[in-house]
């Protein structure tokens, strides 16, 4: 099977790619190298096609989906930060991106399309957990990008016969996650405050709690919503389905790095979400799904990982 993998230097989208040259697939990357890093396909650069370049460009995103089975679409800005001081460059790249996808896959005849999708379209309702039937209620730009990309599925889904999955990932962590980036998640920035022996800084008080799910289980969802037929036109959590607060994650860094976690808090940051945990009984009914990796497994994982590069 040819895969074309958007964002595919990323850190998500390098381990997808990963596993599906595992698989024996062919692979095309397009990544403008934004977030991602050539570094990320270290292992096995010389088994993919890696084409420099960004998903505005409907002409490029087009040339590479020729003869392309599958799309796995994760190129986007991902920081809600940023999509609140740049809402129309985030715009620009997460909504006109994706319509650029979704009209490569109308054209060149590809069977499916999986999306990266995120729990930011729940916003702050208060029901919890949260599931799929819930109706969006972003408080983000990035939020409000990401259900309409959502939405843009779901219309050439019924439309034009591509097959499209959207899975809305909750709080993703592992190895190739960039601690220095301003897109990076909290828990690969706590790390590396942990490993340099820094004060890790939190915003608001502690308690606010996440769904985090380590790379490996995103991989395993990826996959299944690649290749299972009943998946089309469906939308997915995609987490652990339990709850841990920020305060949790620095006293397992503790035990793991053997050292005291002693945070600074901060004012929270404007569009942050304070409670979000996801309910996976669709995934895992549907899909097979089963994330195998704890979060505080994965946290070790990641420490083992690091302290390695370093």
């Amino acid at each position: 099977m040819k895969v074309l993998v958007t964002g595919g230097a990323g850190f998500i989208g390098s381990h997808i790619s990963q596993r599906l040259i595992g698989e024996g697939h062919e692979v095309r990357i397009l990544d403008n190298l934004s977030t991602g890093r050539k570094e990320n396909l270290f292992e096995f650069a010389d088994k993919v096609e890696f084409r420099e370049g960004d998903i505005r460009n409907a002409a490029l995103v087009q040339e590479l989906a020729r003869e392309c089975d599958l799309i796995y679409h994760q190129a986007a800005v991902v920081s809600v930060p940023y999509s609140v001081e740049h809402p129309q460059e985030t715009h620009d790249v997460n909504i006109q991106g994706t319509i650029n996808v979704l009209q490569a896959a109308r054209a060149c005849r590809v069977k499916r399309v999986v999306f990266a999708c995120s729990a930011a379209v729940y916003g702050e309702d208060p029901e919890l957990p949260k599931r799929e039937t819930m109706a969006p209620l972003p408080v983000s730009p990035y939020g409000v990008e990401k259900i309409t990309g959502e939405y843009y599925l779901g219309a050439w889904n019924a439309l034009y016969g591509v097959q499209t999955v959207s899975l809305r990932y909750f709080n993703v962590f592992g190895p190739r996650q960039d601690p220095r980036s301003p897109y990076s998640g909290v828990i690969s920035v706590f790390v590396d405050r942990a490993l340099s022996g820094a004060q890790p800084t939190v915003f608001g008080d502690g308690e606010q709690y996440r769904d985090f799910v380590f790379i490996d289980n995103v991989v395993q969802a990826n996959m299944l919503a690649g290749r299972v037929e009943a998946a089309a036109g469906r939308c997915y959590n995609v987490g652990c389905g339990e709850k841990t607060s920020l305060n949790e994650l620095l006293g397992m860094l503790g035990r793991i790095c053997d050292r005291e976690m002693e945070p600074q808090y901060a004012d929270p940051r404007a569009g942050d979400i304070r409670e979000s945990v996801a309910d996976i009984s669709r995934i895992k009914r549907e899909l097979g799904y089963a994330p195998k990796v704890a979060v505080e497994d994965g946290l070790r994982q990641l420490v083992e990982y690091e302290r390695a590069k370093r």
